[in-house]
């Protein structure tokens, strides 16, 4: 009877440690979306520029397409920034950008100065369209396929080898 007293805590300790070790072997930039394989949230959004242009997600339907989550102020941002100017001039995709929580003025200074690799620049400055999307920090990008479905999600910065095993194989599965 008194072995049953040591039994069951290490038992119990030896159950933690297998979820323990498990967890520690996962990657934290492929958290689950729960938006795969669902249709994209709708946005109804203004465009980064001197126009009052308004975007919908509607307007985006017939090809895929790629949105990456930004802001001026995100440092991983400007080591991912590089790595997408490169992407954008192959034209694979059409790359919008969403502007989270930033300010029009802080966006358009980023681009001068780093470089536009957006077909648009969306704008987020309450953070409204990121929460629909999930975003729960920048960057994030998203594939969307021709139909608004989401069929990628990738958290935090883009790295030429992302592109080249994950997105691009994608793209081309995609078109």
């Amino acid at each position: 009877m008194k072995s049953w007293k040591f039994l069951v805590p290490l038992a119990i300790f030896l159950v933690l440690v297998g979820f323990l070790g498990v967890g520690l072997k996962l990657n934290p930039h492929e958290v689950p979306s729960p938006l795969i394989g669902k249709p994209a949230p709708g946005f109804d959004v203004l465009v980064l520029g001197p126009s009052e242009r308004h975007i919908r997600r509607d307007d985006l339907l017939g090809k895929p397409w790629l949105l990456n989550v930004w802001a001026s102020w995100c440092p991983a941002c400007r080591d991912e920034h590089p790595v997408l100017v490169e992407f954008a001039k192959r034209k694979l995709v059409t790359l919008y950008g969403l502007d989270y929580k930033d300010t029009d003025a802080d966006a358009q200074g980023w681009l001068n100065n780093f470089g536009n690799p957006y077909d648009a620049v969306l704008l987020d400055p309450k953070g409204r369209v990121g929460m629909d999307w999930g975003v729960y920090g920048v960057p994030e990008t998203f594939v969307i396929d021709a139909k608004g479905v989401v069929r990628y999600k990738h958290i935090g910065p883009l790295t030429p080898e992302v592109l080249r095993t994950k997105i691009e194989p994608l793209l081309k599965e995609l078109s």
